[in-house]
This record gives structure tokens, sequence and C-alpha cells, in this order.
């Protein structure tokens, strides 16, 4: 197994505090906002097998079978399939869906057929694939996952009582639940801007007036982008307050954004993000109207199941990842981890063991398929890997 060193993303949203005080490294001024681990080509994770340092793409591109297993290799290609962070938000992130594998495809297709460079600022699909996501908490987390019912979203706007709001409280009401959700984000984001930067501010102070963590979070992403059109849009979605060990899965067309806090997250490998808001970046209305959702869900808060072995996993649809943790007690027995997958073990509290290599909290290690692979001692792990 190898000692992964991993790249830190210095994302204006980020925390300077909460990965660093994971890590137990001093705060810089700069915010530290995801550490990748993994075989990202935009910043994949590095180490060293005794002939100096390189990259886990390269060490991978060598030998897909060997580092990966077959059935991996068959069934995802010679790529690690996911990518596992450690996300860390002190600001709201953008609000924004992701396409299934079949739009992710269809759209990469025309966006490449109509010469648009992979670095363009309005290009919305980089790859081919899906990016299903797994967010676990690691402190009190904060966020906004899938559509409230229209008679909830019509009843969070009306309680405000701000006149530009009601027309939106009307649609909301007269509508298929369907019809009704598309009608309000699709007037929501074709606004005037001014107009609607105007019901912003005033939405922002009727939610300080009327407090709780709810209307506190929304006048907080006025604060952070002021005249935003996301910030009703996120109005229209069930707010989320995670505590530690709880988690989100976030499947292709489920509007959402991460708020605040610290945690563990694990996506399939992609970069494909269509933005509904809260961001200065491109928002393509059009295509986004194609790729969401509109239906009321459940946010679905996921607990971890726990196992005879002490392994606690975190059901998903998704066959690109699977995390697990593991939360061991002093005098604990060993578990044997070696699996026909590839792993990446990441520690978040205390000083377990995996073979001959001691963890601490933001430590983590690559473990080849079928390499032998076994964790002792005390602390929490997370486990990544795939179902194949």
């Amino acid at each position: 197994m190898d000692r992964l060193t991993n790249p830190i993303r210095p994302y204006a949203w980020g925390s300077t505090t909460l990965i660093p005080g994971l890590l137990g490294t001093a705060p810089t001024d700069e915010p530290q906002a995801e550490m990748w681990m993994g075989a990202h080509p935009m910043a994949p994770s590095r180490l060293d097998r005794g002939a100096g340092t390189t990259s886990l793409s390269d060490v991978i591109a060598a030998d897909p079978a060997g580092e990966l297993g077959r059935a991996s290799v068959a069934r995802f290609g010679p790529r690690l399939p996911f990518l596992l962070k450690l996300l860390a938000a002190d600001a709201p992130l953008s609000l924004q869906v992701h396409p299934d594998l079949a739009q992710a495809k269809e759209g990469y297709e025309a966006e490449e057929r109509a010469g648009i460079p992979l670095d363009a600022p309005h290009r919305n699909y980089k790859d081919t694939n899906h990016k299903p996501e797994l967010l676990c908490a690691l402190t009190p987390f904060e966020g906004l996952c899938g559509f409230r019912t229209p008679e909830d979203a019509a009843r969070t706007l009306a309680v405000l009582e701000v006149d530009s709001l009601k027309p939106y409280v009307d649609l909301l009401s007269a509508h298929p639940v369907e019809a009704a959700l598309r009608e309000v984000l699709t007037a929501v984001l074709a606004a005037d801007r001014e107009e609607m930067a105007e019901t912003v501010t005033e939405t922002a102070a009727a939610c300080a007036r009327l407090g709780g963590a709810q209307y506190a979070a929304y006048a907080s992403l006025a604060h952070h982008y002021p005249g935003d059109p996301g910030v009703i849009a996120a109005m229209l979605l069930n707010h989320v307050q995670l505590q530690p060990g709880e988690a989100l899965f976030l499947g292709a067309g489920v509007p959402h954004a991460y708020l605040g806090g610290l945690g563990v997250e694990i996506m399939a490998n992609s970069d494909n993000v269509l933005r509904c808001g809260l961001t200065p970046k491109h928002v393509d209305v059009p295509e986004l109207l194609k790729v969401v959702r509109f239906e009321p869900t459940d946010p679905g808060v996921l607990r971890p199941e726990a196992s005879v072995t002490g392994e606690e996993l975190y059901e998903t649809p998704t066959d690109e990842f699977r995390l697990s943790r593991f939360v061991r007690a002093e005098g604990a027995a060993p578990t044997r981890l070696t699996a026909a997958t590839p792993q990446i073990l990441l520690c978040t509290a205390g000083r377990p063991s995996v073979g001959d290599q001691t963890l601490t909290p933001g430590a983590a290690v690559f473990v080849p398929a079928d390499e032998m692979a076994e964790l002792s001692g005390t602390g929490t792990v997370f486990r990544a890997t795939v179902v194949a």
C-alpha cells in the first residue's frame, strides 16, 4: 500500500481552519476548501514507491489491471472510478445539478462538435460521465438538497410577506407539481436582474427579521451573493442540517448546495456541473432546465448500516463508489480489508494502523486490488472503493 500526498484546492468558499484543524497543521490566511484523494487529471494524489514521487494517475496508467483489478477495469475502464475528498466550506457553494450518463454523453459530444474548448468558461460538459456524490459530515454540516413540495415552498415564501415574491407563490399554488416547480425556477432565473436584486434584498431583510436556522441560511446566502437569483431558487429546496456521521446522497438532476461544515465527500470521477445560481460563473438556463428533475424529494439523510465486522456502510445506488467507515475502540480485533478492487483509506480520528503504517487524522493510503491490508489500532477510518 502507498501513503498518499494529496493536493489541497484553495477555492474562495473554503474554510481557513477546518482542514488544518483536522490535519493538525497551522492555518494560513488562505482558504483550504478541498483535499483531493485519487487520480483526477486536474490534481492527482502522489506517492513514492522508491524511485521518487509520481502521480497516482501515472501509476494506474502503467498497470491498470494490477492496480485496479480486472473486474473494475472491465466495468469502468482503466481509471480510478471515484474521487475522494475532504470538503471544508466556510461559505456557500454554487447551487448546482449534475447530468445522468446519457445527458453527459450527449452534452459532451454536442459541445465537442461545436468546437467549444474544454477550458472555456461557458463549457458545461467536461467529460462523458455522470457525477453522483455522497457527503458524510465530520462536523455539523448545513446544505440544501432537492425540491420541497410546491405547497411547502409556497408557505416558505409567503410567510416573508415580500410583494415581489407573491407571483411565485401563486405559480406554486396553481399548477401540478412538476409544472409548478419548473415554472417558478424558470421565472426566477429569467427575471430582470435589477428587479431580482431588489427582491433578493427585501427577501434577505425579511429572513433576518423572521430568524430561525432555515431563514438565517437564506439571509446568509444573500449576504454572500447579493442580488443573485439563486437566493430565491434556494428557497425552493429542502434545508438540511447533518450531524457528524450523517450523510446525503445526491443523484442526477437533484439541485443542491453545500452551505457550511467539514465532511468526507466521494463522487464518480467527473467534472460535469450545471449551475443554477450563487455563483459568478456561467449559468446556462436552457441546458439547466433539461437536466433538473422537477420533482419533490425527501433529502434522505443516510446513517451507516453496521455489520458484524465493524464496517459501517453508507448504502447508495451507485457502483462507481462505495463508502464505509470503521470506528475502532481500544482493544478491537484487527480487521482484514483485502479486496479485489482498489481502495483509499482515510483516517479522520485517532492513530489506527494499516499494515505497518500508522495513520493520523487526514492521512490516506492507496491499496491496490488484491493487496493484503489489515486495519488495527484505535480511531476512525473511511474506506472508499468500488462495486465491481
